[in-house]
């Protein structure tokens, strides 16, 4: 019950978040497409803030049938694929206040950013079963927006204009993983794991325990590239290979899922699918290549770190 309204608040705010961006978009005189921008920001505030609002005080029959939150996906996706959502006009700090800044805070500016991971894990760690990580990253986040704030001394309307600013540099990417989750989860009701584990049958001898974790960790691999996130690709890749490839060898369960998953994240450091870890950062450091700017970069790392995951599980996991 605390759980799930929490994580209801959660979407909540992020759906403020979205509504702020809808109503600064249609206050902005010279927007370049104003009524689109505007629609796009407003509908994805009302599905994160609406769909499920009755969990917040544990009444799970008020919320938005999934028919019209279907609908509003679908013109959401149209809005972008005809590059409708532009980003506006924002007012930014000049150059000179940037390095005067710099110079004053000094390294205390990591403060906010080292927050957000200690303050999660100690949640996450004390109030696991009450919380869940999710609701542990929004205190950090809580946490780190409110030391971010008394270490520059700056003002929460700021904070809310350049947290506009950086939604909208990153656009209707932003939406891109929980697109692909949702993607994943069709995958898996629509039986693709089945289709999946019948062809790889027909070239991994039975029994050959080497083949079957090669396959399974490149298999998390490539689907996680294709899906752009790993969890959407561990359903369906661990019923399809996992499971009877890998787990019904002998393998340890416990071992197999957690390097299966990390397997996964491998492939995450070599798609633009994983906007938010590839698309995001390229947007926020304006590089040229704004598609590969970061992947190049990964793709030897995350080849190396495949290659353990593979030696890992097979010697671990047996």
């Amino acid at each position: 019950m605390l759980k799930e309204s929490l994580t209801e608040i959660l979407y909540i705010m992020m759906g403020i978040v979205s509504f702020y961006s809808a109503y600064a978009t249609l206050k902005e005189k010279n927007h370049p497409s104003k009524i689109p921008t505007a629609l796009f920001w407003g509908l994805l505030g009302i599905i994160f803030t609406f769909s499920r609002i009755g969990l917040l005080w544990g009444n799970k029959n008020i919320y938005i049938p999934d028919i019209y939150t279907g609908y509003m996906v679908i013109v959401l996706t149209l809005l972008s694929a005809f590059r409708l959502v532009k980003i506006g006009k924002f007012d930014e700090s000049t150059s000179e206040f940037k390095e005067q800044m710099s110079q004053k805070i000094g390294n205390l500016i990591f403060v906010p950013a080292l927050a957000l991971g200690i303050v999660t894990f100690i949640v996450a760690q004390i109030w696991t079963k009450q919380l869940g990580s999710l609701v542990a990253f929004w205190i950090s986040t809580v946490v780190a927006a409110i030391l971010a704030l008394v270490i520059t001394k700056g003002k929460v309307k700021e904070m809310a204009d350049d947290g506009r600013r950086l939604l909208e540099v990153v656009g209707p990417i932003s939406i891109l993983p929980q697109l692909l989750a949702a993607l994943g989860a069709v995958f898996t009701v629509a039986g693709v794991g089945e289709v999946i584990a019948s062809g790889i049958k027909t070239i991994i001898p039975q029994g050959n325990i080497l083949l079957g974790v090669i396959a399974y960790c490149v298999g998390m691999a490539l689907f996680t590239m294709i899906m752009g996130n790993a969890f959407a690709a561990f359903a369906v890749i661990t019923a399809g290979i996992g499971i009877p490839f890998v787990i019904a060898q002998g393998g340890n369960p416990v071992i197999v899922a957690a390097l299966g998953m990390t397997a996964g994240y491998c492939g995450t450091l070599m798609t633009p699918m994983a906007a938010n870890f590839n698309i995001v950062p390229t947007a926020i450091l304006e590089m040229e290549d704004k598609k590969y700017g970061v992947i190049k970069y990964q793709v030897p790392v995350a080849i190396a770190m495949l290659i353990i995951h593979i030696v890992l599980m097979y010697f671990w996991a047996f």
